[in-house]
């Protein structure tokens, strides 16, 4: 529960992939791509997973997982259809053509291929200086993937408004910093009076309401899947 709470978003994301991956077939051909650490690898046990990224991204702490491509995101050295799915989470951001990148998984899907997309629509900046798209909306999957022989089976909103602004809300610590001259006096007073209101408060209330709330146009990103079409022989 209180994942769902304060960290609503990396919690529903996580509870995705893992139904995505119980979903396939013991011994399916997976492709992680912009895996990163490769925090999902241990979901894809039962399958033959494969994990890429370009692990140029050098920021504090970060350490990329073991990767068995390092390349591009637009140019995978594996052959035509050589994975029956492919993972690809918070990664759209950081490629400075998406467009590019999708048809590329495409081509590395076999007919029938299945493929797990997210990608924030609002987020703060991260990962600089690597974060080129400010988000991304359900009409740029179903303009882009189509073009490149995916079929959208669904596209679901991350939770609405309230869940969104309950998430915004616990930035205000790190948000809330001390000005020059007289009103870095009132700084700490006024951080540990609002603390609890934005950190605490705010986030439970809005987990409450987001129960009354139909998920619409405002919201922190999208799960999409798609199927790579039986016709199609890439995505070029």
């Amino acid at each position: 529960m209180l994942p769902d709470i304060f960290q609503f978003n990396t919690h529903r994301r996580d509870a995705a992939v893992a139904r995505f991956a119980a979903s396939l077939a013991e011994g399916a051909r997976v492709l992680d791509v912009g895996a990163g650490p490769c925090r999902y690898k241990p979901m894809f046990g039962r399958c033959d997973y494969k994990a890429q990224d370009f692990a140029r991204y050098e920021g504090d702490g970060f350490r990329y997982g073991e990767l068995d491509y390092v390349s591009d995101i637009a140019q995978i050295p594996a052959p035509d259809a050589a994975f029956d799915a492919i993972v690809c989470t918070e990664v759209l951001e950081h490629v400075p053509s998406p467009e590019r990148a999708v048809a590329e998984m495409s081509r590395l899907l076999a007919p029938g291929g299945r493929l797990l997309l997210t990608a924030p629509l609002m987020s703060a900046l991260h990962m600089m200086p690597y974060h080129y798209y400010g988000g991304f909306t359900p009409s740029w999957y179903r303009h882009w993937l189509p073009k490149v022989g995916l079929e959208v089976i669904r596209c679901e909103p991350n939770r609405g408004f309230f869940k969104s602004f309950g998430q915004e809300s616990l930035r205000f610590p790190n948000v809330l910093r001390p000005q020059p001259g007289l009103a870095r006096l009132a700084y700490f007073p006024v951080k540990l009076l609002l603390a609890p209101l934005f950190t605490v408060f705010i986030p439970l209330l809005c987990a409450l309401l987001d129960r009354f709330e139909t998920p619409d146009d405002y919201t922190v990103g999208y799960f999409v899947e798609a199927r790579k079409s039986t016709s199609a022989s890439g995505g070029h």
